[in-house]
């Protein structure tokens, strides 16, 4: 199924050279099908590049998904043109009273700096308070997981003796979530980056589930219970196809099992790959 996003913005012809379904608004209001909502809270200032990036792998989804995306309003952007940011782009005053299934929060070039120095902490902590009662599941990407977890659980990030660089080896620790479903038990992942949370953290925290991890790498992926709030430390260029697609999985599969129509249901982030298997 489609990906519905503006008729002009400029990843489409990427994606179209790749033979990904996309859906413009005018074609997709004739459908009577509910999309599955997703905002993207675009931190990088390559925006276009992520933008299409994002949009390839969630593109790949029997359901209709709907992207919203979104840029924080205390920083003006150096590498994307206004008209870009206009045309495609909302601020979160503009979409505060709306819910959505899903949301992405990329990772920023902010890595070093202490969280409440980047200039638009005040507001990214507003949306993270928001996202809580107003976005079903949230899915946070390398320094997008970082200030996730700094926000909502108190966990600090720590420089790291020597940049972390390349391809580790990590372990799925929790083989029953359904995020971790297509994953082999070893599986390799890059990295690069300079700092890292610690274990000991997030085991004392009591409320999030490590999904995998690696030795020289640490923490690859976390998450609470239910799926609602999604951790990857990795970097964003790094973005792992499969963990994404199974973020989709752990609400719809329950909504398709009780025979609940999906225009009726918050399907949240979660609900692909089960998907997937039910309706082909």
């Amino acid at each position: 199924m489609p990906i519905r996003i503006q008729a002009d913005l400029p990843a489409i012809e990427v994606l179209e050279s790749e033979n990904i379904f996309v859906m413009t608004h005018e074609r997709a209001a004739l459908q009577d099908i509910r999309p599955l909502k997703i905002a993207i809270l675009n931190l990088m200032p390559t925006k276009i590049e992520t933008e299409t990036q994002l949009s390839r792998l969630l593109g790949n989804t029997p359901l209709q998904v709907e992207l919203e995306f979104l840029h924080t309003s205390s920083h003006e952007s150096k590498n994307t043109a206004k008209e870009h940011l206009f045309k495609f782009y909302q601020v979160f005053s503009e979409v505060r009273r709306r819910n959505f299934d899903g949301m992405v929060v990329t990772g920023a070039p902010v890595e070093q700096m202490p969280f409440e120095d980047v200039e638009y902490w005040q507001e990214l902590c507003e949306i993270m308070e928001w996202s809580k009662t107003h976005v079903y599941s949230t899915f946070h990407i390398c320094w997008g997981a970082q200030a996730g977890l700094y926000y909502h659980y108190g966990i600090r990030k720590y420089d790291l003796p020597e940049k972390l660089f390349g391809v580790f080896p990590h372990t799925v620790e929790r083989r029953s979530s359904m995020l971790m479903r297509g994953f082999d038990d070893t599986f390799m992942v890059p990295h690069s980056r300079h700092t890292t949370i610690r274990r000991e953290e997030v085991e004392s925290c009591g409320k999030l589930k490590i999904l995998a991890s690696s030795p020289q790498a640490g923490i690859y992926a976390l998450s609470t219970e239910g799926g609602r709030q999604i951790f990857k430390t990795a970097r964003q260029i790094h973005l792992d196809e499969r963990l994404l697609h199974a973020a989709f999985s752990a609400t719809i599969v329950p909504i398709l099992r009780q025979g609940q129509h999906l225009r009726q249901q918050p399907l949240g982030f979660q609900g692909q790959l089960l998907v997937s298997q039910m309706v082909v």
